[in-house]
């Protein structure tokens, strides 16, 4: 069992690297807090006296890095998601027509829905679009242009 002086130094650098994560996601600071707990818990149970102390907070940090990227790549795959769809929908949905996404294991989930189609002087096809994402029941929607890049792909250009 960890003493409270080894808790409160693994509690005091779970709250440093939190800290330090303030810009990420909250998948990210949680995995982080997380991660840290269970490696400083886990490093606890190595090593005796200076060694064990340095086991948690190698542990600490070592969960904290883990729990981080895990929270991180859950967001990506949110990411992944949205762009996806609207790609596909920039390249092959008729004006109005609304595609959707969703991500069941972060339950956010989004709308994307070509407004308007035309070819601009230079003869590049854009198109107008709204979007919809919501993500922890607060529903958030953005209006754009996106244009079609001579590879195929379709870019936000406002």
């Amino acid at each position: 069992m960890m003493t409270l002086g080894k808790t409160a130094m693994a509690g005091l650098v779970a709250l440093s690297l939190a800290a330090c994560a303030s810009d990420s996601g909250p998948k990210e600071t949680i995995g982080t807090l997380l991660g840290a707990g269970l490696g400083g818990l886990a490093g606890s149970q190595i090593g005796s006296g200076s060694g064990q102390l340095a086991a948690v907070a190698g542990g600490t940090l070592l969960g904290a890095f883990l729990g981080k990227e895990i929270g991180s790549s859950l967001d990506s795959a949110d990411e992944a998601a949205a762009n996806q769809t609207a790609q596909q929908s920039l390249e092959t949905a008729p004006t109005g027509t609304t595609s959707t996404w969703s991500n069941p294991n972060s339950g956010n989930s989004g709308t994307f829905t070509p407004t308007k189609t035309y070819q601009t002087a230079s003869d590049q096809y854009c198109r107008e679009y709204q979007q919809t994402v919501m993500v922890n029941g607060e529903t958030q929607t953005a209006y754009g242009t996106a244009c079609r890049q001579p590879d195929g792909s379709w870019k936000v250009v406002n």
